[in-house]
């Protein structure tokens, strides 16, 4: 066996993180497993190498799945920096409240909410769409359904962004970050069952630690799990919607005309422009990946946005189709890790598409502004400057 291709390739560069397309496609055309030496990383590029690495926790544990030692200290515990046993525990307790059962009423207020939403901005002419759509609707879920308010619910956008941006590798993003995603710690720390409303999710999370169903003492935890993997990358993923409807109107105009078509219209958004950039993993032995030697204890990065874009397992992969339905895509993870909110980003993704789709017949929109970050992939201000009405 060989040692994997490398490359120069900086993949937390500022002009990368804002569009790492094309450092995907140089990559993924290399080989499905490449090192870059300047992030001290072997980053795994195509669709079938990441699923299997994902699918794999054995072989690849998610005890390191940040990019500094500081963070994956931090993450000890949680269920997203565990591998099986206490993995299964503990994933559990967050998926009990985000079963498919368990959304089933939930559907109905986010629709209402989305509808209600979508419809005044429609009668404004104009907008921000980040502020006032993408950060908006999901902030406002989020905090109902934990059951917060005032200062944390205030606090939501700035932690979330932090929570994930800490994540990285130790650059000035991530230093600049500590502090507040420290905030947010110290807060899911502290956190008591009579500071959250009563019949709220976040109740219920220590109504099971009570009950003895999960360890003591890891209710906040799985709390600052909501608020730090969900909130972010939701925010990503709405202003995706409206920035890809305002540049490809056919699309939109084609979910107008087949509203059956709304799951499969988000599911292209997520796998179209990922809201993730890179996720960790770490070798727990030396490993054949797609031909090349990776060695024991390598610290991994799955480039997810390069699987889904991947021509071995799309066709015309970077075209915006609405019609594809890539239900597989890699943008909820796979396996034991897959992301446990998806059921509830789905209600909300769906939620806003349909009112999109119901209520407009067209956006004119501003070019998106994206900012440098380490993890999420998301736009920082989009300017809906004219709407049709449907």
């Amino acid at each position: 066996m060989s040692t994997p291709l490398e490359s120069d390739i900086d993949i937390w560069s500022d002009e990368i993180v804002v569009d790492p397309y094309p450092a995907y496609a140089e990559l993924r055309e290399q080989a499905g497993v490449v090192h870059l030496p300047k992030n001290d990383l072997y980053v795994l590029t195509r669709y079938d190498v990441i699923r299997d690495a994902l699918g794999d926790p054995a072989t690849f544990s998610s005890t390191t799945l940040g990019f500094n030692p500081m963070v994956n200290e931090a993450l000890q515990g949680t269920s997203l920096a565990s591998d099986p046993p206490m993995h299964t525990q503990l994933r559990a307790t967050l998926s009990e409240n985000l079963t498919p059962r368990a959304l089933r009423g939930l559907k109905v207020v986010i629709d209402e909410k989305a509808e209600k939403l979508v419809a005044e901005l429609v009668a404004a002419g104009s907008f921000e769409a980040i502020d006032s759509l993408a950060r908006a609707f999901p902030l406002e879920i989020v905090a109902d359904l934990i059951g917060f308010s005032g200062h944390v619910k205030d606090n939501m956008l700035r932690w979330g962004q932090a929570a994930m941006q800490v994540l990285g590798p130790m650059n000035q993003r991530t230093q600049e970050s500590f502090p507040i995603a420290g905030e947010l710690y110290g807060w899911c720390s502290s956190v008591k069952a009579e500071d959250l409303t009563p019949g709220s999710i976040g109740r219920g999370i220590f109504d099971a630690e009570a009950r003895g169903d999960i360890p003591e003492g890891t209710a906040g935890h799985i709390i600052h799990q909501y608020l730090g993997a969900g909130v972010d990358t939701t925010i990503a993923s709405i202003g995706n919607i409206v920035a890809l409807f305002g540049r490809h109107p056919e699309q939109l105009e084609i979910v107008r005309e087949n509203p059956d078509l709304v799951p499969a219209a988000f599911a292209e958004v997520l796998r179209y422009w990922v809201p993730i950039h890179i996720w960790g993993r770490t070798t727990t032995r030396e490993v054949e990946i797609d031909g090349y030697t990776v060695p024991k204890g390598a610290q991994i990065g799955l480039l997810i946005g390069a699987g889904n874009r991947d021509p071995r397992h799309y066709e015309n992969p970077d075209t915006f189709d609405v019609r594809r339905n890539p239900t597989d895509h890699l943008s909820f993870g796979y396996g034991p890790h897959g992301c446990a909110g998806q059921g509830l980003a789905r209600l909300e993704g769906h939620a806003i598409v349909s009112a999109l789709a119901r209520q407009v017949k067209s956006i004119t929109i501003s070019e998106p502004v994206r900012v440098p970050s380490n993890m999420t992939r998301s736009i920082e201000s989009l300017r809906v400057l004219g709407v049709v009405a449907a």
